[in-house]
């Protein structure tokens, strides 16, 4: 008898463990109440559970099921007409349910820490903060990753935009969403996934770096020794700071920053968004790779390459703000146009941004000189940053006919002394501020620029200068901070730029452009 109830619990626990193995039906963390979930394409639903075992989505009256294979399922929905709330069923061995569920327009937005800037700390953002409860606005933060491998989830959960929910989210990704939820009068969803400090080959995949011969030299091959690198200057400054505070002193030199993996923070933080359906990307990034200017002319369409190749959405929308003014001479005093024109690291990169935006299908570009801090890498104007932003998707994703972006250089006339510049993106016409142009250089065959006048005259601007007679080029905000104050009759910044093809500071020196 004794062994027969032995053999009785024996048997009921091992019925206990069996029911405890078959995992639970269980929905990637993406999908939780308040999801947005995007309108006019085929949206993809998955989780997890058990190999084999059928899961079917229920939602408006649609089912779709999927067989799990290797512990994953995948359902998609066919394409819904935007609205909500509604609530979306998922029925396996058990059922889960989620409420509150919108179709509409959703966005990722991602970059370093601009984007990361918090709307507490913008500029005069407590009415917007108080103003904030929209229910058809929702916001996903990405939780900070650094991951050697792609992650397969993150944790997270949406929220209704509110005080307590937008507070701390991205200031530029909630004006963005503010901007559009007015215009398209739809739901509106924001992932925010950034970074502060981040590189763009951060952003991507390993494989896709390694596919370009000049990444797998410079970036993959190249990190082993900047590890090593940073290992040595980290113990010389322990050293340095241990021996000062035996002598009752303080170090003044920062301790330093660990190189970034290439790839860690997509697999942490992109990857395990795949292929959650997105309308498209803004992006606010570059500060990090500005010394590497040359590169990013290649680096960053490739990245935007490499999201599109990962959703498979085509031609995905990809929005990004050109990089602000900043004066890294914090000494140097206003206005820096009183110095020689010279070389510009960041205008460089201001300008590989620009190509980008010139040679991509549906890629926009924000520009943004009119609302940089000379000494503030941080502009705390966000406001303007997402709103115009959202001019650029309503464009560009929406097809709006409207004017999203400011003057844009397309080519110039030598005219003896002068030189008349050709642009597009003028709106009702070109128009300058706070008086007369500011900001044109120009140089003659020494190559040497000089700040030059110039006048607006027929929706063309002619530029000059009495101490070069034979100009041959124009440069237009060449600075890290410039003073600039072309625009178009809607009120957007045109885009500084060069008319020239002179060596980059920041190309290899045998690059000849």
């Amino acid at each position: 008898m004794v062994r027969y109830v032995i053999h009785a619990v024996s048997l009921a626990a091992l019925v206990g463990l069996a029911s405890q193995a078959r995992a639970e039906v269980r929905l990637h963390h993406l999908f939780s109440d308040n999801v947005v979930l995007q309108q006019g394409v085929a949206v993809p639903i998955w989780g997890q559970a058990d190999p084999g075992e059928k899961v079917t989505v229920e939602f408006r009256g649609q089912k779709a099921s999927a067989i799990a294979k290797d512990g994953i399922w995948m359902a998609k929905l066919s394409p819904q007409n935007a609205g909500g709330p509604y609530s979306l069923k998922v029925v396996g061995q058990n059922t889960l349910e989620l409420t509150n569920v919108a179709v509409g327009e959703v966005w990722l937005c991602s970059g370093q820490s601009n984007m990361e800037w918090p709307l507490a700390r913008s500029f005069q953002s407590e009415a917007d903060i108080q103003e904030s409860d929209d229910p058809m606005l929702r916001c996903f933060t990405v939780p900070k990753l650094k991951s050697d491998a792609p992650a397969s989830d993150i944790q997270g959960t949406w929220q209704a935009s509110s005080p307590s929910a937008v507070s701390n989210f991205s200031a530029v990704a909630y004006y963005f969403g503010r901007s559009l939820r007015a215009a398209r009068r739809v739901p509106v969803g924001l992932i925010h996934a950034s970074w502060g400090g981040s590189p763009a080959e951060a952003w991507m995949s390993r494989a896709a770096l390694a596919a370009s011969p000049e990444y797998q030299e410079t970036i993959l091959d190249a990190f082993p020794g900047a590890v090593q690198r940073y290992q040595v200057d980290l113990l010389r400054w322990s050293q340095e700071k241990s021996d000062l505070e035996q002598a009752g002193r303080k170090l003044d030199r920062p301790r330093p920053r660990a190189p970034w993996c290439p790839g860690e923070l997509y697999n942490g933080m992109i990857a395990p968004l795949k292929p959650f359906a997105i309308r498209g990307a803004i992006w606010y990034q570059g500060e990090a790779n500005a010394d590497r200017a040359w590169q990013y002319r290649r680096l960053f369409p490739d990245l935007i390459r490499s999201w599109r190749r990962d959703w498979g959405q085509g031609d995905l929308p990809f929005l990004a703000v050109q990089l602000a003014p900043w004066d890294r001479d914090l000494k140097r005093p206003l206005p820096v146009i009183t110095a020689a024109p010279g070389e510009s690291t960041w205008a460089e990169l201001r300008e590989a941004q620009l190509l980008a935006a010139q040679t991509m299908k549906n890629v926009g570009l924000a520009v943004i000189t009119d609302w940089g801090e000379k000494d503030n890498i941080h502009p705390v104007h966000k406001a303007p940053v997402g709103e115009r932003l959202a001019l650029l998707a309503r464009k560009i994703a929406y097809r709006e006919r409207l004017v999203a972006m400011g003057p844009v250089f397309q080519r110039q006339k030598v005219e003896k002394d002068k030189i008349v510049l050709q642009f597009g993106e003028i709106g009702r016409g070109l128009e300058s501020r706070d008086g007369l142009l500011s900001g044109f250089s120009i140089c003659g065959p020494d190559r040497i620029f000089v700040w030059a006048n110039a006048r607006i005259q027929k929706n063309q601007v002619v530029v000059q200068a009495p101490e070069i007679p034979h100009p041959m080029a124009v440069r237009y905000g060449w600075a890290d901070y410039p003073v600039v104050n072309l625009f178009n009759k809607e009120g957007l910044p045109a885009s500084p730029f060069r008319t020239d093809s002179f060596p980059m500071s920041t190309a290899p020196k045998q690059t000849k452009f």
